[in-house]
């Protein structure tokens, strides 16, 4: 079978296809014939060699396949052989795997997916667990309103659609017309100016000066600081990466500053969950439910074969993706 492996990290060129065996399941396994696999940024990390939970070299990266299981290991339940399911990373003892067309997992691991998900799409619910872990840091506090910067990436569309469905307005920010119309198209309200000088004076404004009960950042630098002066009274900012690294101004002084609204700042990682699995589990699972009735729709696919991963990188390094970005064996 062919797998993409990393040797030595670097850029797009560090992505090898290569012929391995053909997995065989061990007892208490199943291998999943792909059909779609997900590519995401925690693969270009691992591309990279910057993963905080980097797997061994030589390294397949690749955090979501789909696909039919195919073979079963001893003790494996029968009823699973021809089930079109989902495989996440998050479910496995180690991160990546999935850029491969066969994987072996625990039996226990995948997810079974019904007929009215289509594979690609079935490809960004693990985005969709994600936003919904997300909207969880409010701690069942009313949310009506949220702020996305980025809200055409994979997360933020996600996060869009969700807090949508949970009935919340959501207001965005996005480059290009491009990206814009997307989100727009995507469910948000409102695209406000991508730039952390004016992002909370355009919130305020289209908010009757209130502002927003969640606001979710994974730039950090001034867009963290924007974020905090963007939310309403007792609102909460969720940092869940910082990709610009940590705000010149002192955080915490500027949330004295706005001490008359009681603000609250959460850090977030889904690593919390590596040790929920049954939380974890349960996320995705809603998930599921909530894209097959039409409550959560998937983002429009951009197809790759397999051999093409180093243009999807390329594609990934520039920005250059709406939607969710497959690959197809």
């Amino acid at each position: 079978m062919r797998a993409i492996r990393v040797h030595t990290p670097g850029g797009p060129e560090a992505l090898v296809v290569e012929e391995l065996p053909t997995p065989v399941p061990a007892p208490g396994e199943v291998r999943v014939r792909a059909e779609v696999i997900g590519v995401g940024r925690p693969d270009v990390l691992i591309r990279q060699g910057t993963y905080k939970w980097m797997p061994p070299l030589p390294a397949v990266p690749g955090a979501e396949l789909v696909g039919v299981v195919d073979a079963l290991g001893d003790g494996a339940p029968p009823d699973l052989l021809g089930r079109r399911v989902l495989v996440s990373a998050r479910e496995l003892p180690q991160r990546g795997g999935c850029y491969a067309e066969a994987v072996c997992v625990p039996a226990s691991a995948p997810f079974l997916l019904p007929d009215s998900i289509a594979p690609a799409d079935a490809a960004s619910l693990p985005n969709v667990q994600l936003a919904l872990a997300l909207l969880q840091c409010a701690g069942g506090a009313p949310v009506r309103s949220v702020l996305i910067p980025g809200a055409a990436g994979g997360v933020g569309s996600a996060l869009t659609q969700v807090a949508r469905a949970k009935g919340a307005r959501v207001f965005g920010t996005a480059r290009g017309e491009a990206k814009r119309r997307f989100a727009l198209d995507n469910g948000a309200e409102a695209i406000v100016a991508a730039d952390p000088s004016v992002l909370a004076d355009d919130v305020r404004a289209l908010t009757d000066g209130r502002g927003v009960d969640m606001a979710f950042d994974h730039l950090g630098g001034e867009w963290l600081t924007a974020g905090l002066h963007a939310l309403a009274p007792m609102g909460m900012l969720v940092s869940y990466n910082l990709v610009l690294g940590f705000p010149e101004r002192e955080t915490l002084k500027e949330m004295r500053a706005l001490l008359g609204r009681s603000l609250a700042l959460r850090t977030f990682s889904m690593h919390t969950y590596d040790e929920l699995p049954v939380q974890r589990r349960a996320l995705l699972e809603e998930a599921i439910a909530l894209m097959a009735a039409g409550r959560v729709k998937a983002p429009p696919t951009l197809a790759l074969p397999m051999a093409e991963v180093r243009q999807a990188h390329a594609l990934l390094d520039r920005g250059d993706v709406l939607g969710k970005l497959v690959l197809v064996p």
